[in-house]
């Protein structure tokens, strides 16, 4: 197997031809955050918090959706990236209505994981306080769009896992939102299978199980990679079938 070698942070590092700058700042132990990435999900860069600089580039580059390349060298936390990080999470907070305290998520969700990453305590930018909607159709599961971060998580892994394409992106601009089907209730698309991938892989207290209250949500992000692994390897966890 071929193999490139780059430098982060002034440490030599060798990945596999093909593999991202996220995996070589995995293995260089750089820790550099992520919010829309999810091992086993093809990645996005929608939430800009794996930029990194790469000497010579001339702009900050997503490392989850870039290649590695040989004789590249990286630098993950900058002053200039530890800022842009932070403002990045205030604005998650400003832009959505996180009410952290009455949130199914709280204490397990990755964006208040995230704030406190950064050092983020208080927001610069003044809350929008939307108006946003809670599509409680669904006889399982509720979408709460005020938690919403336009991950996407949710859209790959009904496409790419499940294979049931119930998600997608609606609108533009500071009205974009995730849509059910063809912007319809939840609980009205057809092709959902009710599998629960979506609510697993949700990094805020968005999509949730019926019946969750405060601080009860336990996602599981680590599913699409057991899944990807499990169908190309043919084994499952559970030894038999294949999960739901």
């Amino acid at each position: 197997m071929s193999v490139v070698t780059l430098t982060v942070n002034g440490q030599d590092v060798a990945v596999p031809e093909g593999a991202s700058l996220l995996e070589a700042t995995r293995a260089a132990a750089a820790g550099v955050p992520t919010l829309c990435h999810l091992d086993g999900l093809t990645p996005v860069a929608a939430c800009r918090l794996c930029l990194v600089e790469v000497e010579g580039a001339g702009k900050l580059l997503p490392a989850c959706s870039t290649e590695a390349a040989e004789g590249m060298v990286v630098h993950t936390h900058s002053p200039r990236l530890r800022e842009f990080r932070r403002m990045a999470v205030e604005l998650f907070f400003a832009e959505g209505n996180h009410v952290c305290a009455v949130c199914v998520a709280n204490r397990h969700c990755e964006l208040q994981d995230m704030a406190v990453t950064v050092g983020m305590d208080h927001s610069r930018f003044p809350y929008q306080y939307p108006h946003r909607s809670v599509d409680a159709s669904h006889p399982l599961f509720t979408l709460d769009h005020n938690r919403c971060i336009l991950c996407t998580r949710c859209v790959r892994v009904c496409d790419e896992i499940e294979g049931a394409h119930v998600w997608d992106i609606g609108s533009r601009g500071g009205q974009c939102h995730i849509v059910a089907g063809l912007d319809e209730p939840w609980g009205q698309v057809e092709a959902c299978t009710s599998c629960g991938k979506c609510v697993e892989v949700c990094p805020t207290g968005a999509l949730f199980r019926n019946g969750d209250t405060i601080a009860e949500k336990h996602p599981d992000p680590s599913l699409p990679a057991l899944l990807r692994v499990a169908r190309e390897q043919h084994r499952w966890r559970n030894q038999g079938a294949p999960p739901g």
